[in-house]
């Protein structure tokens, strides 16, 4: 988990959840990172390795927002999004340390790196004419890239937003795996999750066949990303179901394959997430393919 930069004059948010300074007997929280529908994420003090020594003893603690924190499965929840997250290992993917629970108040929680940087969302906020297009390309590859790792490993992200992704000097990272599914053993015995009893989907970047109740997909991510990236060359957040015209950001290349990759029937979506990266590199070997089928 990345920690943004405070913005000059404001104030860091505070602890106002019942959960006791100290976690597991070493985890001391400092202050509130960020709030989602199914979790908060906290920036905490590693007070054993401060012990020893550590020079950066931060680290990110994830626990249960307080209404799934009262289900029975609660433990199961999180617990199954440390695993699949754990299962990872790339540099666009942000890194899990340990799950653990504080037996004294029965708060279960894990922890995960702590890095300095923004959200996409801040991003989009800064530049309301849109992201450069050298950056915008950084951006768009580096998450294209997360996203069709995690697939090869059979996992499905679940929740492609613009406040999942972080970013930092050295590119974008992708966290928040509350939603993800996994399409195969041993990870998908994991417990169950259920998006429509969370009301999971953010509309905004969830593709239409999901709001009608169809399964999480490959395709259906490759529409979040595109809506994202979308969302970044215009410098605001789009309205679904609205003519779309290529941004000024974006190079008129590039616009055929990612026109695609916003398409709302499923059945039109012809694009892999590795077209897609391909095609925001600016190939013209491949560009010139999407030109033809127009």
């Amino acid at each position: 988990m990345m920690e943004n930069q405070p913005q000059p004059g404001a104030c860091a948010p505070l602890i106002s959840s019942p959960l006791p300074m100290l976690l597991g007997g070493r985890y001391r929280l400092e202050r509130v990172l960020g709030e989602g529908g199914m979790g908060i994420v906290y920036r905490a003090r590693d007070l054993l390795h401060e012990q020893f020594g550590e020079p950066r003893p931060l680290v990110a603690l994830k626990v249960l927002g307080e209404s799934l924190a009262q289900s029975q499965d609660a433990h199961l929840l999180l617990y199954r999004e440390f695993s699949l997250t754990r299962s990872l290992g790339h540099a666009r993917v942000v890194r899990v340390f340990s799950f653990d629970v504080d037996t004294a108040s029965e708060v279960a929680f894990f922890t995960m790196e702590l890095m300095s940087g923004a959200t996409l969302d801040q991003l989009l906020l800064d530049c309301p004419r849109g992201v450069p297009w050298q950056e915008l390309r950084r951006i768009a590859t580096g998450l294209l890239d997360a996203l069709g790792y995690i697939h090869r490993q059979g996992v499905l992200h679940g929740d492609v937003k613009p406040s999942n992704v972080m970013l930092d000097d050295d590119g974008v990272r992708l966290f928040d795996f509350g939603l993800a599914q996994a399409l195969a053993p041993p990870l998908s015995g994991l417990p169950a999750l259920n998006p429509q009893r969370f009301t999971a989907w953010t509309p905004a970047y969830a593709a239409p066949e999901l709001l009608d109740g169809a399964p999480l997909s490959a395709s259906s991510e490759v529409y979040g990303a595109a809506c994202l990236v979308y969302d970044l060359a215009l410098g605001r957040r789009s309205t679904q179901g609205a003519r779309l015209a290529p941004p000024r950001q974006l190079p008129r290349r590039c616009w055929p394959a990612l026109k695609i990759a916003l398409n709302g029937d499923p059945q039109r979506r012809t694009i892999t997430l590795d077209e897609l990266q391909v095609a925001m590199q600016c190939e013209h070997s491949v560009v010139g393919r999407w030109f033809a089928a127009r």
